[in-house]
């Protein structure tokens, strides 16, 4: 008789394929077919249980608890696994059981825990649900959402673990220091869309790419020891203290609400990309870091305002010849409003000659917000491309003109002009 389709496969073909599977539902669906596929699941490296994963049980009377069991059998028979994902409703009660049977083999772990079906235990921050996660001293990757953490996990000390993402969480300053804490040997560390405020402190000798997303109206201050930090992207720190700066290659600092009051990093002698943004900054943190940035390539300026504590100021004035002078590789600039408008004060070309030459610069993205001063930018624009024989590219961005008059028109025009004058190196957005 002729066999066709993976009838006709080895055995040992058609286990390499079906331990290709992750999702929950076609690994179920492939155990019912024969004894020879169901034998496969022992070889599955990966288990990955999605948000709907038993929306279809549910809806026909099904109860949590039998989710629970099949994730539970699942996890049981997969005997080799080393990644499990879970975002579907789960009982954070059974998860020490299932972690404790693949101990030996788990490498990755990430949990959906707002889905928890125990809503209580999964919120309450006393019942320890993820103390359990220190049973697997082999993790290397561990990522959880939507957790509430109000004090130190008692994990141990996870020193394997490489790659910690915590997502979507309610953090203590004190707990999420002692969960970092447990894991020092992080390579890569994301705290995003945290609630936290307070102090947080970490030390972290192997860490190179570090994202730290904290929101809430609350200060905040960081303290990083990272020594091999080679990118770097924090949001919503009042004050920030880098302690090794020697490898970091990428910096970004933003603060949407509030400001950005004081920045303290040793040195950044490599540093090719530094973003600043927000509404509120102290000219004393944009200076330091402009100077610490003498080497930057690519630098991106939207702070709105800078003046300490509640009083909004505008940017004082930066002579663009000293601006440049030292940053002598910036290849591409973005600058907002405010800090355009500082580089366009009557006395910021005064040092302007024939001799001075921007010889790296070849983008420009500059967005207007203001027809005042208008005669000013226009000169530091022509200026801009007069003095930058490898510019390429100059944008010009008019982003809600707050003077809607007159001279919002007549500066729309002079800037059409000169884009037109220069037409292939410039262009209005």
């Amino acid at each position: 008789m002729e066999c066709d389709g993976m009838d006709a496969l080895p055995d040992g073909v058609v286990q390499s394929i079906l331990s290709q599977l992750s999702n929950a539902r076609d690994v179920a669906a492939c155990s019912g077919v024969s004894r020879c596929w169901r034998d496969c699941v022992p070889f599955l490296p990966s288990l990955y249980f999605p948000r709907s994963a038993f929306d279809s049980a549910a809806a026909g009377g099904a109860t949590a608890t039998a989710a629970d069991d099949a994730i539970g059998r699942m996890v049981e028979a997969a005997t080799r696994l080393e990644e499990l994902v879970i975002y579907c409703p789960f009982s954070s009660t059974h998860l020490p059981r299932w972690l404790a049977l693949r101990s030996a083999s788990l490498r990755v772990l990430e949990l959906r825990v707002d889905s928890a079906a125990d809503k209580a235990a999964a919120s309450d921050a006393g019942s320890g649900h993820l103390d359990c996660i220190g049973l697997v001293s082999t993790l290397q990757e561990l990522r959880l959402w939507g957790l509430t953490m109000t004090r130190a996990p008692a994990w141990g000390q996870l020193a394997r673990l490489r790659v910690l993402e915590i997502v979507g969480a309610h953090l203590e300053d004190l707990a999420v220091c002692g969960a970092v804490h447990a894991c020092p040997s992080l390579t890569d560390l994301a705290l995003l869309g945290c609630e936290c405020a307070g102090a947080v402190n970490f030390t972290l000798p192997l860490l190179q790419r570090c994202r730290l997303d904290f929101v809430g109206s609350g200060t905040c201050a960081l303290t990083l020891a990272a020594p091999h930090v080679e990118s770097l992207e924090v949001q919503g720190f009042n004050w920030i203290v880098l302690q090794g700066g020697d490898r970091l290659k990428r910096l970004t600092i933003a603060k949407n609400t509030g400001s950005v009051s004081s920045v303290w990093i040793e040195k950044l002698p490599v540093l090719d990309h530094l973003s600043l943004r927000g509404v509120q900054w102290s000219w004393g943190a944009v200076s330091y870091l402009l100077q610490c940035a003498a080497e930057v390539r690519h630098l991106v300026m939207k702070v709105e305002f800078c003046g300490d504590f509640d009083t909004l100021q505008p940017f004082p004035e930066v002579d663009l010849v000293e601006f440049f002078n030292t940053h002598p590789k910036l290849r591409r600039f973005e600058i907002h409003g405010a800090m355009f408008a500082a580089l366009c004060q009557k006395n910021s070309l005064k040092n302007l000659d024939s001799r001075f030459s921007i010889s790296s610069l070849e983008e420009v993205l500059i967005t207007v917000r203001s027809p005042l001063n208008a005669e000013q930018k226009l000169i530091t624009l022509e200026s801009l491309v007069c003095c930058s024989p490898r510019l390429l590219n100059m944008v010009i961005r008019i982003s809600q003109m707050k003077n809607c008059h007159e001279a919002s028109d007549e500066f729309f025009e002079e800037i059409c002009k000169f884009a037109h004058v220069n037409k292939g190196r410039v262009r209005i957005e």
